[in-house]
């Protein structure tokens, strides 16, 4: 579940080096901010466009959604309404 997104890498030169370097994606692309999950737990990541892949086994379980979005309701999670100032 994507919650937010980077229009270029903006994360630490520690987390960028930690990545093996033949597998380190271009740092000038958009990078995603998401509620990630498999079978045994949910986690937050921080993913390169070029690393994401479609998730359409169903809802996501992961605990932290109501911080970000509304519920899920016919087929999608709506939107909180936001106010502005």
């Amino acid at each position: 579940m994507i919650y937010d997104v980077d229009p270029v890498f903006d994360n630490s030169e520690e987390w960028w080096l930690s990545i093996p370097e033949a597998m380190r994606p271009r740092k000038d692309q958009p990078f995603y901010h998401v509620l990630a999950e498999n079978e045994q737990s949910t986690y937050m990541a921080y993913v390169s466009q070029q690393n994401l892949e479609s998730d359409t086994s169903g809802p996501c379980r992961h605990p932290d959604i109501p911080n970000h979005l509304g519920p899920y309701q016919d087929g999608s999670y709506k939107l909180p309404m936001l106010s502005l100032n």
